[in-house]
Formats: C-alpha cells, structure tokens, sequence
C-alpha cells in the first residue's frame, strides 16, 4: 500500500470517528432533561451531575498526556471510542441514581480520552499531508451533532425509552468504528523522544495564549448551546417551538464554515482566518444582545456558528506547530481548556444574567471571544498556510517544509 492510500484511509478513518463522537455527545446533552426524569435528579444535584463529565474528561486528557508516550494514540483513540458509546449506552440502561452516576463518570473518562487522541491524530495527520485539514475532521463532528440531535428529537417525540433511543446509534456505530480504527494513521513527525520530554522549560508558558483562546471559545459554544433557546423565548418573546431553531441553525453554520475553512487557511493563513472568525463571532453576540425580536436573533446565532467554527480546530493546529516535537503534549494539555470553557460558560453567563440582565449577560462572551484578537499571533502565518508557498512536494507527497510553530 502507497503512502498516499494509507494517508487518505487513515483521514477517512479519523474523519468517520470524529463524525460518531459528534453523534454520541449530541445524543447525550439534548436528552438532559429525560435523563433527569429517568433519575429523579432534582434541579439542585442537576449541575454536580453536569459538572462532573467536563472535570473527569479534563483529568483524563492528562493521563492520555502520559499514556502516549507509552502506547500510540491510535490505541487509545481505538479503545476509548467503544467506551464512550457503551457508556451512553448505560446511561439510558440504568434505574438508580447510581446507575448514572458511574454511567456518566465512565462517560466523562472515556471522552477526554478519546478528544485528546483525536485531536493528536488530526494534528499528525496534517503535518503528514502538508496543508491544512483540520477543519474538515471538526466538520465531520459537526454533521454527527446534527444527526444525533435529529435522532434525538425523534426519540423525545414518539416517547421512546432512552435505552431504546440510544441502541440504534450504538449498534450501527460501534462496530463501524472499531472496524474504521484498523486504518488510524500515527504519525511520525514530532513523535518518539522529544515527546517523551513534554514541552520542555517554558513550554506551558508558550502554549498559554492558546489555551486562553480555546477556552474562551468553548465558553462562547457553551453559551449558545444552553442559553439560546432560553434567551429567544423568554427575551426576544419566540414561541417554544422557534425556540428551539437557534442550536440547529447554529450547528448548521458551524459544519458549513468548518467545510470550507481549509480552503480560506491554504489561501489565506491561520491568523487571518481565525481573526475574520472572531470578528464574526463577536459580531453574533452583539446582534444577539441587541435584537429587537426573534428573527434578528436568529441572525446573530447564525454569525457565531461561522465565526466560532473555525477557532477550536486552528488552535489544536496551532499547538501542534507551536511544538513539533511534542504535539501531543501539546494536544492534551490544551484539550484540559476545553472542557475549562464548558465549565464556566453556562454558570457565567446565567450569573450575569440573573445579577443584570441576559442582554447584558451575551455581552461577556463577546468580549471573552474578542481576546482571540490578541493572541492571533500564536496562530502562526506562512508556517500555517499550508497548500501555498509552505508546501512544496516530494516525490507525489506533500510535504511541510515550514519553520513549525517556533516562529512565532
């Protein structure tokens, strides 16, 4: 087999596991509310649940830092994948309050795990193929929300138990997967002994702009995915049925901007792409706390899939090229600040607006993203234009020839 059939298997691999976590986290956060009923959790213990999902997969990420110095991420992406489904499974199987509780703490391990390595190969992968395709696995997780929200709305609407709602997914998926991580592609580039070092003597100093940048966008995620439809029912006056439309519209845009954002990082560059996403995302939450009605805030929702979309998948790029030699250090500790933003967003943004007001509230996002601006530089510029003047070819292989992420 060539070294182009094995890259464009192993993309294609990847690419399908990334389509099925996005399936699985869907399936699981839109049914929150059944599984509270399930559980008799009351509103109270509600959060602690919640809370406990992001902070086991922050931990977990560290040890998949320190497992992968032993085993290849590919090993771990393959193992945590099945893990994950199961515990989603246990989640719909159980009848106690303990029951779900290890259910989602299985959830929370085996999900940091598996976004950690997945990230590491992406990264390794787009070091192997010389331009940028980072994006387009992240838009794979995108079209894997929208169906796994779909197929959860039509459990809620023909009441199906939620073991019978999640078995469909889990059987089909499961073994598809296991199946596609025969092809998972580790990479070369940056692996062996200089990972085994960490990020060296200020290492984590340097890879901190980044780690701010992505756990302000995840608290710009987060506040979409939990405030949306209450902020367009109860402020902008929607109905509960529109009410529901901003998640949808909002994946939407994300999974389309994502599809064709590695054609604007060839052409233009990381640091510009993210700038024009930023903006763009700052100037959703500004049309959002200003809307007059329903349907202008629909707008605003649209701008942050488009501005947001393209943000998480450059700063897990940009680390990799920040260090190559230790990338998925790099990855790891930078996958802990993503669950860091889901953790504070929601709560902050709910404080915000019980202590002022929810118009006020959309107003601490955008300024929280508008600090990806001045951290664009860790972002790189010719380093990160893969497929212009950074990419020249071997042979029939594309290879990066760039100064790697010390550049900047």
């Amino acid at each position: 087999m060539t070294d182009d059939v094995r890259l464009r298997r192993g993309r294609g691999a990847l690419g399908f596991s990334f389509f099925v976590q996005g399936v699985a986290f869907a399936l699981l956060v839109t049914r929150i509310p059944a599984i509270q009923d399930r559980y008799g959790i009351s509103d109270g213990l509600l959060p602690a649940f919640l809370a406990a999902v992001p902070i086991l997969a922050g931990a977990s990420s560290v040890a998949t830092e320190h497992l992968v110095k032993r085993v290849a991420p590919s090993v771990v992406l393959r193992w945590a994948q099945p893990l994950v489904l199961l515990s989603l499974l246990g989640v719909g199987a159980g009848g106690q309050m303990w029951h779900v509780a290890v259910a989602l703490g299985a959830f929370g391990l085996s999900v940091g795990a598996l976004d950690a390595s997945m990230n590491m190969l992406g990264v390794s992968l787009q070091r192997a193929y010389g331009r940028s395709i980072m994006l387009g696995f992240h838009a794979a997780y995108s079209l894997g929300g929208i169906l796994g929200a779909s197929a959860a709305w039509a459990g809620a609407h023909w009441e199906l138990d939620l073991f019978v709602s999640y078995l469909p997914a889990v059987v089909v998926l499961l073994p598809l997967a296991f199946l596609g991580s025969q092809r998972y592609v580790d990479g070369t580039a940056g692996q062996g002994e200089a990972d085994g070092k960490g990020l060296g003597a200020g290492g984590f100093k340097l890879l901190l702009p980044l780690c701010l940048v992505m756990a302000c966008a995840y608290i710009g995620d987060s506040t979409v995915a939990n405030w949306s439809a209450k902020y367009l029912q109860d402020v902008l006056g929607s109905s509960e049925q529109m009410a529901t439309v901003p998640y949808n519209v909002y994946m939407v845009t994300t999974l389309v901007g994502r599809a064709v954002g590695d054609l604007g990082v060839r052409r233009f560059g990381a640091a510009t792409v993210v700038r024009a996403g930023t903006l763009v995302a700052a100037g959703g939450f500004a049309v959002v706390a200003s809307a007059p009605g329903a349907w202008v805030g629909m707008l605003g929702f649209t701008l942050l899939g488009i501005g947001l979309c393209v943000i998480v998948p450059q700063t897990f790029a940009a680390a990799g090229r920040l260090f190559p030699g230790a990338s998925d250090t790099a990855v790891a500790r930078l996958n802990i600040f993503n669950y860091v933003g889901f953790l504070i967003g929601s709560p902050l943004v709910g404080a915000v607006g019980d202590a002022w007001s929810y118009r006020g509230a959309m107003l601490v996002p955008m300024a929280l993203v508008l600090v990806t601006l001045f951290q664009a530089r860790s972002f790189g510029s010719e380093g990160a234009r893969y497929g212009v003047r950074h990419e020249r070819r071997v042979g029939h292989r594309p290879v990066d020839v760039g100064r790697g992420g010390n550049e900047v």
